[in-house]
Parts: structure tokens; C-alpha cells; sequence
């Protein structure tokens, strides 16, 4: 009896998700109110008065009428952005997706199951597959544990889009295909796809009702390893998806229109778990420089990965793997909370298989076989040319900084992620000598559906303290002073953030309505201090915290003249990672990472040296 109350008990992953509160509206004062703050850094006096009239005029007319149509909209949506968000920050673009948006990291396992060695990719990657596996048997049973913040449920949607998910080009819009379904709502497909050489196979995961073993996983995975080492490349088409968006779905309409076994291929692809990528190249790697696997991760070769794919699985020939995603379906948090409680459990294996290692007589794995003709095959050569030509252009550095990390930062009462925050505003600061508008990612996933909103770390109290730092007259003390004040300034807003009381994506929802009224745009929107501020996507520092584990990933940069700028933070150490476009003279990544790194000894120290001088005291 007992036994039959604890598992009614027992908390299913998406239980709560129908009790959720629905995504707030702030108020249009208290948003522009912090709009105004935000833009202070960029502007003299003379261009703040005209902004603050512009705002004003904003908040009395036409933004009030606009706020209204928003609390209307809010009133029969849970969540009034979401089918927004996803169209205007993903599915509408028309640009590579896969270049400019797709996240990619480094798999962390060389620090201590894995480290690089050839002739294990075969081996490592069934492992890591077969605890992937698992993973997703966990989600369909609906016993992956739900997550909290505080005392406070999250939103657990985006984990139903990890597996089983697909984008799909349209000439004007892409669409999101999803296919997973929990044991309780029936059937999901089940199938791996697997890519090497240009050439595409499938297998199914499960044989007679028992998901495969590793030994099993390995036998298909060698069979075509085998075939694709001994037998001509194929034709490569997955680079397709590295097209503009439009190019690619009208190449996809004239590759359905010469066979319809075209169509059949590319929907196994897209229902398929996720792809397992297995990649000839060895690239280098050290705990403290995963440089080249997030370099071969994000912008490797195009033949083998489905840049659409929710989720690429890469293995290199090294044992050395790296993970890839398109961003719509999901946030990085989603992907690294999977990814970090398959590594536990290889580390609990330490990284070998211990179960039975009987194989079973299961089918061979299929290859899907396209039929193509010149155009297509001209088209793809074509492709591949434009994206090796575009990712040459890519400067990645990945290094750990190893002096100290999370555990001393918290025994100097600080907060880990502002610490990093303010020092990146400070190596800003000193490579350029002006202020960097910046984008950091706060989580809304106390509310159904969250995602995402802006924090705006560039604020005038770091701007005063930055140059402080730079400021030979000044005193420690005084230093400090303005360092606990942006240090504040930062902690509120992220809070704010998170409970629905940021302004970036309520501007964004009036800036929509009035397109969809088909209203002008509002001057506030027009204004070249909105933009200058990194407001309508023009960011200079594009930043998130991938969390705490030692998973870490990287984007691209929002504009050609900044940086992707990405962290993890460890009780060690601090790994970063940064992205800038060799083309622009302004900017480097590596010089980035090398001035950031000495600004993270120059805040400890300032810390320290009134910390010791308390104890003193």
C-alpha cells in the first residue's frame, strides 16, 4: 500500500506545466522608466533631453494606446510573446540560421574519462549515445525531475523539444517540427540518423521493444564507419542546410519535386531522436583550451551535421565530441541540464560500458539514398564554398581561467555571475575606451513558457566604476564604493528579469502591435539612441551564463562589430568563451579574452584588499 502512495506521489516532468502563472505585461511607466536608465551610457545631455522628450511623447500617446492592445492580447494568451518570439527571433530570419544563430560546445569529458586519443570515436560516442538514450526514455516516463528556482516551479516545455525535433525551411517563414510524445500520449518515433562522408543512414534505437545496448550501438555505428571509409563520399546534402533560409527551402521544394522517396528521406531526418555526426577531424584540446573543438563544433565541416536538427551529436576521430543545436526549439539550459546528467552518469561508469555485452541479430542501418540531379549537386558544391568562405572569417577563443573560480567569489559575498558581468564591462571598457552596449540572457521560466529577457549589464553605475578603475586618482575606497553600487544595480535587475519585470521584450510586443495594426513605426523605436543602446538586436556584447556545470557553448555575434561572449563558472574556474568576425579591425576575441582574464584579477584584488581589511578591523 505504501509503495503505491509514494509512486502516485512521485512528481511527473510535466505536471505542473498547466498551473504555471501566465507571462506578465509590466507596467508601460516602470518600462520606459528603465528604458531611460539603460540608454544613459551612450548619449551627452543634449541627445538624453531629446530621447527623454521622444519617451515622454511615447508613454502619453500612442504607447499608451498600444500598451492597452497588449493587456488585451495578454488576456487570451498564457504566454502573450511566445508565438512572437519565435517568429521574429528565429523562424522569420532569412539569413544562415545555422552560421549566425546555431549554438554549439564543447563536450567536457577530456577532463576526465575521455581524454583526446584516436581510434576511440566509435567506442566513446555508443557510450555517450546509449546514456543519451536514456535520458530520453526518462523524459517520454516523464521522470526527468522538474526543475526550481528557489522554491519556485520551471517551465519544463522547451525539454519536450530536445529529441525528435526538426526546423524546416519556408520561403518566408520557417515551421518547427515536433514528434515527441510522452509514454502516456502514445507512439514516438524512435530512430537515429547518422552522418559520415556526405552520406546519411538510420537505425532504429529500439529492437523488439529494448532500446539497443552500447555493444549493439557500436556494431551499427562501425558497419558505417566500415562502409563509408571503403566506399566513394557521398553527395554531402546536409551542407543545404547551412543556405539562406529561403534558397534552402526552394532547393528542398525542386528536391521533393524530383522523387518522392526525396520527401520520405527528409522527414526520417527530421523525426528522427537527434543526428550523430562522425567527423574525421582531430582537433586539439586541453581543459584549459577547448579553442578547436568549439571551432570544429560550431563551424566544422557542413556534410556532417543537419544545421536544422534540434540536436547534432559530434563525435571527431579523436574521442573528442562537441554538441550542436538550432536555437529555436530551445534555450542552452534545456540542452546543458541533459547533456550534464548524461555525463554523471559516464563518470559514475568511468566512461566504460558495463552492462551485457551480448548483441543482438537487429537490421543493418539504412542508408538514405537521395536521388539528385546537376542542380542539386552544383547547388550543394556551391553551398559549401559560401560557408567555408563565410566561417574562415571566425575568430573562437575558448580558455579556462584557472586562478579561482565560483568558491571564491561567493567567500567574498559576491555574486559569481555579476562578478563576471562587470569585469567583461571593464575589459570592454579598456579595449575600446567607450562603453559596450550588452545583452545578458535572465530566464523566464517561472512562467508558462518562458524563455528569455534582457538584462542590460552597461549601466551608468558600471560605466562610473569602470572608469574609476581607470582612473589613476582615484582611491581604492572609492573604487569599491561604485563596484558595490553597479554590483547592486546588476543583482536587481536580474531579479526583475526573472520575474517578468524587464522591458526589452515588452518594448519588442508594442513595437508588433503596431506592425500588426499596421500603425508607423513609433519615433522611441526609430531613434538612433534605441539603437546605440543595442536596442532592435544591435548589440555589441552578446552574453549568457551557461550555468554551473562544465558544460559551456557559444553563439555568434549579434553585429559584425562585436563579440558572442559566453561563460561557464566552476568553483575553480571560469571557462570563457568568445566569438568575433576577423573582418572587422575593431575587434578580437582573443584580446577580449586576455584583457577580461587580467580584470578578474584586478576585481579580486580590489575586493580582497578591503576584505582583509575588515578582518583587520
Amino acid at each position: 500500500m505504501e509503495k503505491q502512495v509514494l509512486e502516485s506521489s512521485e512528481e511527473r516532468t510535466f505536471q505542473y506545466q498547466d498551473s504555471l502563472p501566465p507571462l506578465p505585461v509590466p507596467p508601460l511607466d516602470e518600462s520606459l522608466s528603465k528604458y531611460l536608465d539603460s540608454v544613459k551610457p551612450f548619449l551627452n545631455q543634449e541627445e538624453y533631453q531629446r530621447t527623454e522628450d521622444i519617451v515622454k511623447k511615447f508613454e502619453n500617446g500612442i504607447g499608451k494606446e498600444l500598451h492597452q492592445k497588449l493587456l488585451e492580447r495578454a488576456k487570451t494568451r498564457r504566454n502573450w510573446l511566445e508565438d512572437w518570439w519565435l517568429n521574429v527571433a528565429y523562424l522569420d530570419l532569412r539569413i544562415s540560421t545555422q552560421i549566425n544563430c546555431n549554438m554549439g560546445g564543447p563536450g567536457p569529458y577530456i577532463e576526465h574519462c575521455w581524454p583526446p586519443k584516436e581510434g576511440t570515436q566509435i567506442e566513446r560516442a555508443c557510450v555517450n549515445i546509449w546514456h543519451t538514450l536514456k535520458y530520453w526514455e526518462l523524459l517520454r516516463a516523464e521522470k526527468v525531475p522538474i526543475e526550481r528556482s528557489g522554491n519556485a516551479v520551471l517551465d519544463m516545455s522547451q525539454f519536450r523539444m530536445l529529441f525528435n525535433t526538426c526546423k524546416v525551411p519556408g520561403i518566408t517563414r520557417d515551421s518547427l517540427c515536433n514528434y515527441f510524445k510522452t509514454v502516456t500520449e502514445g507512439e514516438c518515433p524512435s530512430h537515429l540518423v547518422v552522418l559520415c562522408r556526405g552520406r546519411v543512414f538510420a537505425f532504429d534505437a529500439i529492437h523488439e521493444g529494448n532500446m539497443l545496448t552500447a555493444p549493439e550501438i557500436s556494431r551499427q555505428l562501425t558497419y558505417i564507419q566500415k562502409r563509408c571509409h571503403s566506399e566513394p563520399d557521398g553527395p554531402g546534402l546536409s551542407a543545404l542546410t547551412s543556405n539562406e533560409r529561403t534558397k534552402w527551402a526552394e532547393i528542398r521544394d525542386y528536391l521533393i519535386s524530383l522523387d518522392p522517396k526525396n520527401l520520405a528521406h527528409l522527414e526520417k531526418i527530421q523525426q528522427s531522436l537527434f543526428v550523430v555526426s562522425l567527423d574525421d577531424s582531430s582537433p586539439h584540446a586541453t581543459p584549459e583550451d577547448y579553442t578547436e573543438i568549439m571551432r570544429l563544433g560550431l563551424a566544422g565541416d557542413p556534410t556532417v551535421r543537419w544545421g536544422d536538427k534540434s540536436y547534432n551529436s559530434i563525435f571527431f576521430s579523436n574521442g573528442t565530441s562537441s554538441a550542436f543545436c538550432d536555437h529555436s526549439p530551445f534555450d542552452a539550459m534545456a540542452l546543458i541540464t541533459m547533456l550534464a546528467s548524461a555525463e554523471q552518469k559516464i563518470i559514475e561508469n568511468e566512461g566504460k560500458w558495463k552492462g551485457s555485452d551480448k548483441v543482438r541479430d537487429i537490421p543493418w542501418p539504412e542508408e538514405l539514398i537521395f536521388t539528385l540531379d546537376q542542380k542539386i549537386i552544383n547547388e550543394i558544391e556551391r553551398t559549401k564554398e559560401t560557408y567555408y568562405e563565410k566561417v574562415s572569417d571566425l575568430q573562437l577563443a575558448c580558455y579556462a581561467f584557472t586562478s579561482f573560480g565560483k568558491a571564491l567569489i561567493k567567500k567574498r559575498k559576491l555574486h559569481p555571475d555579476t562578478f563576471v558581468q562587470l569585469a567583461l564591462q571593464l575589459a570592454y571598457y579598456k579595449c575600446h575606451g567607450r562603453p559596450g552596449c550588452c545583452y545578458e540572457t535572465a530566464m523566464t521560466r517561472r512562467f508558462y513558457h518562458g524563455r528569455t529577457e534582457t538584462i542590460r549589464p552597461c549601466t551608468m553605475e558600471a560605466v562610473d566604476w569602470c572608469k574609476s578603475m581607470l582612473d589613476h586618482s582615484a582611491t581604492n575606497y572609492e573604487r569599491l564604493q561604485l563596484m558595490h553600487a553597479a554590483f547592486a544595480k546588476h543583482n536587481r535587475m536580474r531579479k526583475d528579469c526573472e520575474n517578468g519585470r524587464g522591458f526589452d521584450r515588452h518594448l519588442l510586443g508594442l513595437l508588433l502591435i503596431a506592425q500588426e495594426q499596421g500603425l508607423p513605426v513609433p519615433e522611441l523605436f526609430v531613434d538612433p539612441a534605441f539603437t546605440a543602446s543595442g536596442g532592435g538586436g544591435n548589440f555589441v556584447l552578446s552574453t549568457s551564463l551557461t550555468g554551473y556545470t562544465r558544460f559551456s557553448g557559444c553563439a555568434l555575434p549579434m553585429v559584425h562589430h562585436g563579440y558572442g561572449f559566453f561563460y561557464a563558472i566552476r568553483d575553480d574556474r571560469i571557462v570563457v568563451l568568445c566569438s568575433s568576425w576577423k573582418s572587422c579591425p575593431e575587434t578580437s576575441a582573443e584580446v577580449l579574452c586576455r584583457t577580461l582574464f587580467q580584470c578578474f584579477q584586478d576585481v579580486l584584488q580590489l575586493t580582497g584588499e578591503v576584505f582583509y581589511h575588515y578582518l583587520l578591523v
